[in-house]
């Protein structure tokens, strides 16, 4: 893994310097959008709504539209003004009951590793935690924006897991549900019973992701029977560097010689096919965020997928 925050958890007077790293990541089959005639790559370029020309990255700011309908731009340099007093600590600010927290407000989870001088503070703030059965509220700073977590232990690693504020959880409207209803003592009983009977521990390594193994399974037949074709390159891109179109033409040689091999091969010993490396050249934009009032793509947020690809969603089902 690679640490993607380097800083320090502040515990009273206690300073615990410690690397942050995600703790998750999906498993998802790559796909990439293509043309249907010649499988050409689909791009997405930043134009200009007024005068259509298309935008570098280096020259796109934030705008915020005002109720009057006038335009504020913000640029990097106004944002490097803002005060991010946590930004490069992790301010335990108290210790609430883990019951208190609403698992509404749960968001990303991170581990913690402590540098090697800090193994003993780290072991301090793991056991009070343990030994309290409580979670630390903290105020941290990531990618220039000051979030909300909590610390916890998981499994001997100090987890910390970024919070939603208040204001982003939508109140659930739903005027049916003031309606009174009555259920009867007898169906409340079966219901009851119902669950007894599917009552068990939760073991998630028992359950498997079926829409995945299916799309993979797809991929592997459609190699195995030869449906499959050299991967095009775009026009004014096969005479750039040394070679030229000889060098594409190796490249669809080798295409051809693999295809070829994996067809001679019994089915049984065949790889799935492994989806397409993402391209990082072309789409390091930021990701669209859904703002109330917002003119203009954010230029700090990096990007939890730079490809921009479409992936099919995954879905959790119980294996049969």
């Amino acid at each position: 893994m690679r640490a993607i925050w380097k800083g320090a958890v502040a515990f009273g007077l206690v300073n615990v310097p410690v690397r942050l790293y995600a703790a998750t990541g999906e498993h998802e089959v790559t796909l990439h959008q293509v043309h249907k005639e010649d499988g050409g790559r689909i791009r997405y370029r930043k134009v200009c709504s007024i005068d259509g020309e298309t935008v570098e990255y280096s020259e796109i700011a934030k705008g915020y539209e005002t109720e009057d309908g006038e335009l504020v731009v913000l640029t990097d340099d106004d944002f490097r003004q803002l005060p991010l007093a946590t930004e490069r600590e992790i301010e335990v600010l108290e210790f609430v009951p883990a019951e208190q927290v609403d698992p509404i407000l749960l968001a990303k989870t991170y581990y913690l590793e402590p540098d090697k001088t800090a193994a003993k503070p780290y072991a301090l703030l793991r056991g009070a935690l343990e030994q309290a059965d409580r979670m630390a509220v903290v105020k941290v700073a990531l990618r220039q924006r000051e979030t909300m977590a909590v610390l916890r232990v998981r499994d001997n690693v100090i987890c910390l897991q970024t919070l939603l504020w208040p204001d982003e959880v939508r109140e659930a409207d739903f005027p049916i549900l003031d309606a009174d209803v009555t259920v009867r003592p007898q169906e409340l009983a079966m219901a009851s019973s119902l669950v007894e009977s599917l009552a068990a521990d939760f073991d998630p390594s028992q359950y498997e992701d079926r829409y995945a193994a299916a799309l993979e399974q797809m991929i592997e037949a459609k190699v195995s029977s030869g449906s499959t074709r050299p991967v095009p390159v775009p026009a004014g891109e096969e005479t750039e560097g040394t070679g030229g179109g000889e060098v594409v033409d190796l490249l669809a040689a080798l295409q051809r010689s693999v295809e070829k091999a994996r067809g001679s091969r019994p089915a049984e010993e065949k790889a799935p096919e492994k989806a397409a490396a993402k391209d990082d050249d072309d789409e390091k934009a930021p990701p669209k965020k859904k703002a109330r009032r917002s003119t203009a793509k954010d230029a700090d947020e990096k990007p939890a997928d730079d490809t921009g690809e479409t992936k099919p969603r995954k879905t959790r089902r119980k294996a049969s």
